[in-house]
């Protein structure tokens, strides 16, 4: 999904040519994100180091389940009504009314602002709206709750690769990688930047 960009925030990503790139890291990020909405009621265990460790032991083929669990325990605030925000904000989302997302997240976080999954997909709002800080800011705090979280370690990445610091982008996805060996945009990601990175090094 396309989300048009505006009101950019940051002054260094003004006067970037870097149209193309965004709507495909939009895409890609907005993607990444939507993926927990389907699989919040899936998860069979809540021992996250056990998941945690088991991911990264994985076979690409048991990673997909594994990815599944850890995104549904992420998903869950012990809240009704913090629940009822975050599926409110993903539905928003969908539709692509960021403004409307910005607002039930925003709510999320002022009510639950130990809730790391709220302040991760406010960055999902943020970054479709082109405010990038804003998006980094939440991504950082979903982080500070969620260390292991590898979609917003994921999306900062991103956010670095469109602001053109390739090198902090590909920190960020070697970082998610170490976590979730079997991330496929990761991976991805790994393989288009480091060439780059490593010539620019020579």
């Amino acid at each position: 999904m396309d989300i048009p960009g505006r009101n950019a925030t940051l002054n260094i990503v003004m006067g970037i040519a870097i149209n193309n790139l965004k709507r495909t890291v939009t895409a890609l990020f907005v993607t990444v994100m939507f993926s927990t909405s389907s699989v919040a009621q899936q998860a069979d265990s809540r021992d996250e180091d056990a998941l945690l460790q088991q991911l990264a032991l994985s076979t690409p083929e048991q990673a997909i389940g594994i990815d599944r669990q850890l995104k549904a325990l992420w998903s869950q605030s012990g809240s009704a009504s913090a629940d009822l925000l975050l599926e409110r904000g993903r539905e928003a989302l969908d539709d692509g009314d960021v403004l409307t997302a910005v607002e039930h997240l925003t709510a999320l976080t002022d009510h639950a602002p130990g809730f790391a999954e709220g302040w991760h997909l406010r960055a999902s709002a943020f970054f479709g709206m082109d405010r990038f800080g804003m998006a980094a800011a939440d991504l950082e705090h979903a982080l500070t709750l969620n260390p292991n979280n590898y979609e917003a370690i994921f999306g900062l990445g991103l956010i670095f690769e469109i602001i053109e610091q390739p090198d902090k982008a590909l920190d960020a996805y070697e970082r998610a990688l170490a976590i979730h060996p079997h991330h496929e945009e990761v991976t991805n990601a790994v393989n288009r930047l480091k060439p780059q990175v490593e010539g620019s090094a020579l």
